[in-house]
């Protein structure tokens, strides 16, 4: 355990709610807490909720980012189990979005005593294809070629990838809002977060999840394509699946009642 530094404050960690059971909010890559205020409301209810930034994200402390800490997901995954540490979080509902699932995941194999219940909201355990056996939805050159475009453009990356991601294209609101989160992006951490993401392979750490899981799958996902929904599913026990109306890979943004709905019945059904 830590005690040089206030995890609390490293982590910009807010706790709010009325309910006793704990539900944690994890955003995914080059967001921030911020891009759960549309589902908050549907469980503070009922839930003690915890939101938290990052490092290198959002209002983190940028001073705590470590670029060899965090060239892994168990770097952050370590920084998810301390703020539980620190709040001595029980049976959470540990909710992530994207890359978020599986930094969840790495965690609960550490400690699982800590969570309840998952939900993963468009979550992959590895995006570049391995074919023939495994459909991640990107090649090894679409990723280098988004990296490199990060690296020589990175205004330019985020006007470019930011509509293809919401995919929401009546709702133009909805891109501009996820630019400008990833522009508000310290550059050289939001590329090393993009390839710590993308490089990434969860698959082998699946089998030691316990922990009952909720996959929410978006339709027409350009991050995380339906086959790697139904890989997940395969490989995790007692997860169940749920196919989304939402397109795009940010539902809690562009559709956050039937998000916050899918996760209410599943929580329900299973206490």
């Amino acid at each position: 355990m830590t005690t040089d530094l206030n995890i609390l404050e490293r982590n910009n960690v807010k706790i709010f709610g009325q309910g006793s059971r704990p539900m944690i909010l994890a955003h995914g890559f080059g967001c921030d807490q911020g891009m759960w205020r549309h589902i908050v409301p549907h469980f503070e209810r009922d839930y003690r909720i915890v939101l938290f930034d990052y490092v290198g994200s959002g209002a983190s402390q940028l001073h705590h980012y470590n670029p060899i800490k965090y060239n892994h997901l168990s770097g952050y995954a370590q920084d998810v189990l301390e703020i539980m540490d620190e709040l001595d979080l029980k049976d959470a509902v540990f909710v992530g979005h994207s890359v978020s699932s599986m930094i969840g995941l790495l965690a609960a194999n550490q400690e699982s005593q800590r969570f309840g219940d998952f939900v993963m909201i468009g979550p992959s355990p590895r995006y570049i294809n391995d074919l023939p056996d495994y459909y991640g939805g990107f090649d090894r050159t679409d990723i280098d070629e988004l990296l490199n475009m990060m690296q020589m453009n990175f205004y330019g990356w985020a006007s470019y990838l930011a509509p293809i991601v919401m995919n929401n294209t009546e709702r133009k609101e909805l891109s501009d809002e996820l630019e400008k989160t990833f522009c508000s992006r310290d550059p050289l951490i939001a590329r090393q977060f993009a390839e710590t993401t993308f490089l990434s392979d969860c698959r082998g750490e699946l089998k030691h999840c316990s922990i009952p899981t909720l996959i929410l799958q978006c339709s027409d996902d350009s991050i995380a394509p339906i086959e790697v929904g139904n890989y997940l599913h395969a490989h995790l026990q007692g997860s169940t699946l749920r196919l989304m109306n939402a397109k795009g890979h940010y539902p809690q943004l562009s559709h956050p009642e039937e998000t916050a709905s899918f996760i209410q019945q599943y929580l329900t059904a299973h206490h």
